[in-house]
This record gives structure tokens, sequence and C-alpha cells, in this order.
């Protein structure tokens, strides 16, 4: 899914380190074609690579980090997210033996922060921006942001905050678009308060409207520390399937 190319697309100057939930700390990119060692995979099979310093555990040690607290952000894909934060994204392949919810339980509840990318509409069009949730949860009031095709939306306690959109997207379409009331913020580049941090956010202008047509998604690209908030330039992140 896309939370497994965040990896490809990191700030220069940044050293965010890569958790995955299968028991690898510290991989990078996705190995050039040709080049995959499938000893080294991701949990949703992909090959990687590793960088300097990254380590191997067991499942249940890496399990030991999400539930303990330990990772600042995890960035999951999902279905439906709810105006409260509500996470659902739960397997629903029908093909699937084993259609489950995985490790999103424990990263929804363990994960500092919880961040989504999706699709803004399912593939027949159903909005996925909710004001409740019509799937089953995997976790109850955890998604602070939300990267879509078309919008950046924070999570608030007031309900949806869009802070960026594509070129060429209206508010008015994207609430068309949207089965929750959307608030909108006034201008972009606007600093919010993501619980003791102040995030900028850089630009999503022309970056997604290829989405949908195989482009990439590039989380890391939108967004750093202000210097102001005091934290360090290092995160520990998780991604998912």
């Amino acid at each position: 899914g896309f939370p497994e190319m965040v990896a490809q697309y990191t700030v220069e100057g940044r050293t965010p380190i890569f958790h995955t939930e299968n028991g690898v700390l510290g991989f990078g990119p996705a190995p050039a074609p040709g080049d995959d060692d499938w000893d080294l995979i991701n949990a949703g099979k992909k090959a990687i690579t590793l960088k300097p310093g990254a380590a191997f555990f067991h499942h249940a040690d890496s399990f030991a980090m999400v539930r303990g607290g330990h990772l600042d952000v995890a960035i999951l894909g999902a279905f439906q997210v709810a105006q409260n934060g509500d996470l659902a994204n739960w397997s629903r392949d029908h093909g699937d033996p084993i259609a489950s919810v995985g490790g999103a339980m424990d990263l929804a509840v363990g994960a500092q922060r919880i961040w989504v990318m999706m699709q803004h509409n399912s593939k027949d069009g159903a909005p996925r921006i909710l004001e409740n949730c019509t799937f089953p949860l995997t976790g109850s009031g955890c998604v602070k942001r939300v990267y879509t095709d078309l919008a950046v939306i924070e999570v608030t306690p007031e309900g949806f905050l869009v802070t960026e959109m594509i070129d060429g997207m209206t508010p008015e379409e994207l609430q068309n678009r949207s089965a929750a009331p959307l608030r909108f913020a006034g201008a972009a580049g606007l600093a919010l308060a993501t619980g003791a941090a102040e995030v900028r956010l850089i630009d999503l202008t022309n970056a997604y409207a290829t989405l949908g047509r195989g482009g990439l998604y590039k989380p890391w690209t939108l967004f750093e520390d202000a210097p102001e908030s005091g934290r360090p330039g290092t995160r520990v992140l998780s991604e998912a399937t």
C-alpha cells in the first residue's frame, strides 16, 4: 500500500528511523530492480534495504516497541476515517483465508500519532471521510491526520480541518466528495499545533493529482518540525500496509 512507499522519500538533512512490525528497525528505500534480497522484507512482504545501524529482532520484541509507546508516528492505510479520529482498516478481501485486523490494532493504540494515507473516495465513488465509520473499527479516536489524493486533513476536537488541497480542487467539491463537515484553514503553510509540536506544512500543491494514476505519495516531503518546537530531528516511524 501507499504507506510502504514512505521510506522512498525523506527530507534532506532529516533522519527518520523506519520500523516495520516484522522485526526491522532502520530500513531504507526499496532496492533497485534486480537487487532484491528476499531475506529482507517489510510487513507487506516487499523488499527493503538496510541503513547503517539497522537492527533485527523477534516479532514479539517488535510489538513490545509498538505497545510500549516507542513509535512517534505510525502511517497506516484505511478504508474509512471518522471526524472524531475513528479508524477502520480491517482487511475486507473475501478471498483471503485469514483476512483480519493484523498489527494495525496494536499500532492504533500504541503509536504516539496515527497518520492515514488513502484515496479520498472508494473505487465506486463512496466517501471515506465520514461522520461515523460504517466498517468495523480498528481503533477509536486515534487518527490525527489524513493524507488523501485530494487534500491534507487534520483531525481536531472540532472535526476535520483541511489544510492543503491539490490544484483545481475547491472547498465545495471537496465537501461534496466527503460525508462529514469540513472546515478549511485560511492559508497554505499554516502552522498547526499537533500535540506538543508545531508542524509547518510545506507544499502539497501540484504533488498528488497523480496518486490514482500510478504516482507516488510523498508524505515526508510535506512537513517538518518547526525549529521552535524543541523536538529532535530523529523520528521513529512505522509503516504498515
